[in-house]
C-alpha cells in the first residue's frame, strides 16, 4: 500500500480570531460616549428614510430581520428625528347631528382648537342652566307671564259669562258632571231656581206634576245650548292653545337673547363654516327646547336617567394641544379596538342598550393622523378584523369608526360616523416569512407597504467595529447602571459578537444578545466584587448562558461516555466512520458525532439509504445520497456496469436526519467497505459533497468540532484525534479557548479538505491514487482496490445473470 503522511493541518491561530487590544480605543467605557445611531444597518435606514420621506399614497414601510437587530429602537429614533418641523395635525370632533342623530357629524379643528370648544360648549350650557332658570323665576318674567295667562283667562271668563247668562234666560243652568277620571260640563233645566235632571222631570210628567208639552220645549232647547256649548269649549280650548302659544313666545323672546348672545361670542372666536353651522343648529334647538331649563322630564321606567343636554354637548376624539409635530405611536396591542376605536355600549339596568355620538372613542391610527404608527405584523394579522381594515383605510385613505361586535354581524343599535379622512404612515415589523406570506398571497399587501427595510443580522468588521461596539457598551452600561468594561472584557463581547456572526470577518448585530450577556457579566463582576468587568467575566456569563439549557446536551455526552451511544475514538474500522451532526435547541446548538456505517454487496439497488427507507430522512439529506450516488458512478462506473448495492445508516438514531452535511462522511464509509481499508476512528467527519468530489462548506462547523472534542477529551486525548472540515469553514472558525489550546499542544488537529481524496487519505493513511491515461488507477491506493472491487461486483453481477439465461435455454431445448 502507498501510506499516505503530512496532511495539511490548520494551525491553532487560524482557529480563532483575537481582538486586537491596540484596536480599541479607550482603556474602559467610561472613557467613550454612549452610542446615538443605529450600528450596522445602512441597507435598513436608507429604505425606511426613503419610506418616511415619500408621502405618496402606499409607501408605507414592512420592516423585516431578526428579534434584537435593532428594528424597532431604529424606527423609533427615526421617527423622532421626522417630528421636528413637521405640522401638528388637526384635533378631531364628533358633535351630533340634529337633522339625523345616527349619523354623527365630524369637526376638524386646528390643533389646540377642539379643545377650546369643548370647554366653551360645557361652559356654555352651564351657563344656561343657571342663568335661563334664574330669568324664568324673575319677576320681569314673571309679571308678564302672568299677565299673559290672566288676560286669556278673562276673555274665557267673559264668553263663559255671557253663555251663563244665556243659558240662564233660557231656563237652564250650567254643571260639572263627574265622567270617570274627567269632568264634563252639562247643561240641566232650572225649575223654580233649582237644577232638576231631566230624568226627574220625565217621573214628574209620569205623575203629572209637570206639563209634557213643557218637557218637549225644554228638550229642544237643551239640544240648541249644547250645540251652542260644544261651540263655547271649542272656542275655550282654542284660547288656551292661544295661551300656550303666547307663552311660548314671551318664553323665546325672554331666552332667546340670552342663548343668542352667548352663542355668537362663542361663533366669534370660532370662524369656521362648520362651526358656523352647529352653532346655528345648537341655537335653533336650544331656542325649541326651552322646556329643558324648567325641569327634566320623568323617563319612562325601562330608560335610564340620561343627561338632558347629551346632544348638545362635544366629543373631543383627538386632542393635540399636547402635541408638537407630527405623532408617533408605537402600538404594542393592536387588536381592533386599540388601533381603529369603537363606539362603546351602555346597558341599562333593564337591560336596554343605549349609545350616541359621545360614546365614539378613538384608537391608535386616528391619534396617529398626520403621523406615525407603528406595530407588529405578527400581532396584527392574528387579531380579528384587524388586517383587512387596516387595508381598508390605508386604500381609501378614510376610515370609517364602527362598533366591534358589527364585525360578527351583531349590531343592537346602529350608528354610522362620518368617515375620518386618514393620512398616516404605517410602519409594521415582521420578518421575512411573513413578508413573503403577504406578498404572494394578499394582492392589496404590495400596493400598501411599497418599502421593505431589511435588518441584517451581521455587519462587516473593519477598524470601526471596536469603538462601535464600544460605544454600545456604554448604552446599555448607562441604561442600567452597569459596572463599566475594562479592555478586555470589551475584547471579549467583541469575539463572543464574532461567534454569533459566524464568520470571522464579520459581528453580529443581535444586540438584545449581546445585551443581555453584558448585564450578566455585570452580575459575576459584582460576586468578584470588581470595579470593571473583565475578559474573565464576559466568558464565564457565556459559560453560564449555555450551561442554563444544556441538559439535553449534558445526557446525550453522559451516554457516550457511559457507552449506550457508541462512539469510538480510537483504533480503525471497515465501513465505519464518525460523522458530525448539530442539535438545534431553539435557544441554543451543540455538536456531537454519530457513527456513520456502510454495507455494500453485489446487486443494482445503487445506495440504499436506510434513513430515508424508515421515513427519518429529510428532503436535504435525501438530495445528498443522491448527488453521491452520481459521484460514484460518475468516478468508477464509466467502463463498467455499476453493480452495486450499498447501505448507508445512522446508527442509534431516532428522531430524523436532515442537512447534506454528511454526505461526504457517508461516501468514506462505502469507500471503505469497497477497498476493505479500515477508517480512523479518532477522526471525526463533516463537509457537504458534490457530484464531482468536491468538498462543500457547511454550517455549524464550531459547534460540531467543540462537540467531538468534547467527547475525546472525556475518553482522554491520545494526539492524534481529530476532525476534517471543509476548507471554505476555515473563516466561520471561532473555537472556544480550550479547543484552541489543545490543538496548540498538538493534542487535537483540524484538517481543512479539498475533496474526497484528500478526506479518504487522513481516515485511510494511503494514497486516494490518480487516474491514469488507460483509466485505471495507481496501485496499491484506495481508488484501486475500489475500483478492482466494483469491477468483482459487475463480473458476479454478469455471472449470476447468464446464469438463469442458460437454464432458460436447456428447458426450451
Amino acid at each position: 500500500m502507498k501510506r499516505a503522511t503530512n496532511f495539511k493541518e490548520l494551525p491553532a491561530d487560524l482557529l480563532r480570531w483575537s481582538c486586537d487590544l491596540e484596536k480599541i480605543p479607550f482603556r474602559t467605557t467610561d472613557e467613550c460616549k454612549p452610542c446615538e445611531g443605529i450600528i450596522g444597518q445602512e441597507r435598513a435606514l436608507k429604505a425606511i428614510q426613503t419610506g418616511l420621506e415619500i408621502k405618496s399614497l402606499g409607501y408605507n414601510i414592512f420592516i423585516t430581520g431578526m428579534v434584537g437587530t435593532g428594528r424597532t429602537t431604529t424606527i423609533k429614533k427615526l421617527l423622532e428625528k421626522m417630528e421636528k418641523g413637521d405640522i401638528t395635525p388637526d384635533d378631531l370632533l364628533y358633535v351630533n347631528n340634529f337633522k339625523n342623530p345616527d349619523e354623527p357629524t365630524l369637526v376638524t379643528l386646528p390643533a389646540g382648537k377642539g379643545k377650546l370648544f369643548k370647554e366653551v360648549i360645557e361652559n356654555l350650557i352651564e351657563m344656561l342652566k343657571t342663568t335661563v332658570p334664574e330669568m324664568l323665576k324673575s319677576k320681569y318674567y314673571s309679571e308678564k307671564r302672568d299677565s299673559i295667562v290672566e288676560s286669556q283667562q278673562r276673555k274665557q271668563k267673559e264668553i263663559l259669562k255671557s253663555f251663563e247668562a244665556e243659558v240662564a234666560e233660557q231656563g237652564f243652568s250650567v254643571i260639572q258632571v263627574q265622567m270617570g277620571l274627567f269632568v264634563k260640563p252639562d247643561l240641566v233645566p232650572l225649575i223654580n231656581g233649582q237644577p232638576t235632571p231631566f230624568n226627574k222631570l220625565e217621573e214628574l210628567v209620569k205623575q203629572g206634576e209637570f206639563p209634557k208639552e213643557k218637557l218637549e220645549e225644554l228638550s229642544k232647547k237643551y239640544e240648541e245650548l249644547t250645540d251652542k256649548l260644544e261651540e263655547i269649549f271649542e272656542r275655550m280650548k282654542e284660547i288656551e292653545e292661544e295661551t300656550r302659544k303666547q307663552l311660548k313666545k314671551w318664553d323665546a323672546e325672554s331666552i332667546t337673547p340670552i342663548i343668542t348672545g352667548a352663542i355668537n361670542e362663542i361663533r366669534s372666536k370660532f370662524n369656521y363654516p362648520k362651526i358656523s353651522d352647529y352653532l346655528n343648529e345648537i341655537e335653533n334647538n336650544l331656542i325649541r327646547n326651552i322646556d329643558l331649563f324648567k325641569g327634566q322630564k320623568k323617563e319612562g321606567r325601562e330608560m335610564e336617567p340620561m343627561d338632558p343636554f347629551a346632544a348638545f354637548r362635544v366629543n373631543l376624539l383627538i386632542d393635540n394641544s399636547d402635541v408638537k409635530g407630527s405623532p408617533v405611536i408605537m402600538e404594542t396591542n393592536p387588536n381592533y379596538i386599540n388601533l381603529f376605536g369603537s363606539i362603546e355600549l351602555v346597558s341599562s339596568r333593564y337591560g336596554i342598550i343605549q349609545t350616541d355620538f359621545t360614546k365614539i372613542k378613538a384608537g391608535s391610527l386616528l391619534k396617529a393622523n398626520g403621523g406615525y404608527l407603528v406595530i407588529n405584523a405578527l400581532d396584527a394579522l392574528i387579531e380579528p378584523g384587524v388586517w383587512p381594515t387596516l387595508k381598508r383605510t390605508l386604500r381609501n385613505q378614510k376610515l370609517e369608526i364602527q362598533n366591534y361586535a358589527s364585525l360578527f354581524l351583531i349590531s343592537p343599535t346602529r350608528l354610522k360616523p362620518q368617515p375620518v379622512k386618514c393620512n398616516v404612515k404605517v410602519a409594521m415589523i415582521g420578518d421575512a416569512y411573513i413578508y413573503n406570506i403577504l406578498y404572494y398571497m394578499d394582492e392589496d399587501f404590495k400596493k400598501i407597504f411599497k418599502v421593505k427595510a431589511e435588518f441584517d443580522s451581521e455587519m462587516k468588521k473593519d477598524n470601526k467595529t471596536a469603538k462601535e461596539y464600544g460605544t454600545f457598551i456604554k448604552k446599555i452600561t448607562d441604561d442600567d447602571k452597569l459596572t463599566p468594561f475594562d479592555k478586555s472584557g470589551i475584547a471579549a463581547v467583541i469575539e463572543y459578537g464574532t461567534r454569533l456572526a459566524g464568520r470571522q470577518k464579520k459581528i453580529s448585530t443581535r444586540f438584545h444578545i449581546i445585551a443581555d450577556v453584558l448585564r450578566e457579566a455585570n452580575y459575576w463582576a459584582q460576586k468578584d466584587k470588581k470595579k470593571t468587568v473583565s475578559r474573565e467575566h464576559v466568558e464565564k456569563a457565556i459559560k453560564e448562558r449555555f450551561e442554563r439549557v444544556s441538559l439535553v446536551e449534558d445526557k446525550i455526552q453522559e451516554f457516550i461516555e457511559e457507552g449506550t451511544i457508541m462512539i469510538d475514538t480510537d483504533g480503525k474500522v471497515i465501513g465505519q466512520v464518525n460523522g458530525l451532526s448539530v442539535y438545534l435547541m431553539g435557544e441554543f446548538a451543540f455538536g456531537k458525532p454519530t457513527r456513520i456505517t456502510a454495507s455494500t454487496a453485489v446487486g443494482r439497488a445503487g445506495v440504499i439509504n436506510i434513513e430515508r427507507e424508515a421515513d427519518l430522512s429529510g428532503r436535504t439529506h435525501n438530495k445528498g445520497v443522491l448527488i453521491l450516488g452520481g459521484y460514484l458512478r460518475g468516478k468508477y462506473a464509466q467502463k463498467k456496469p455499476f453493480s452495486l448495492s450499498a447501505s448507508i445508516a445512522f446508527e442509534q438514531s431516532y428522531s430524523g436526519v436532515e442537512g447534506d452535511s454528511a454526505s461526504s462522511t457517508e461516501v468514506y464509509a462505502i469507500l471503505s467497505s469497497l477497498s476493505k481499508l479500515p477508517l480512523r476512528q479518532d477522526i471525526a467527519v463533516t463537509g457537504s459533497l458534490n457530484q464531482k468530489g468536491e468538498i462543500q462548506p457547511i454550517g455549524g462547523v464550531n459547534e460540531k468540532i467543540e462537540g467531538f472534542f468534547e467527547v475525546c477529551k472525556a475518553k482522554g486525548l491520545t494526539g492524534k484525534q481529530g476532525v476534517i472540515i471543509p476548507h471554505q469553514n476555515v473563516q466561520n472558525l471561532m473555537l472556544r479557548n480550550d479547543v484552541v489550546e489543545a490543538v496548540k499542544k498538538s493534542k487535537f488537529h483540524v484538517y481543512p479538505v479539498k475533496s474526497i481524496d484528500e478526506g479518504v487519505e487522513i481516515l485511510t493513511e494511503v494514497k486516494a491514487g490518480q487516474r491514469k491515461k488507460d483509466g485505471t488507477f495507481e496501485e496499491g491506493t484506495v481508488n484501486y482496490l475500489v475500483d478492482q472491487e466494483l469491477q468483482r461486483l459487475a463480473k458476479s453481477w454478469k455471472t449470476f445473470a447468464a446464469e438463469p439465461e442458460k437454464g432458460k435455454e436447456k428447458e426450451s431445448e
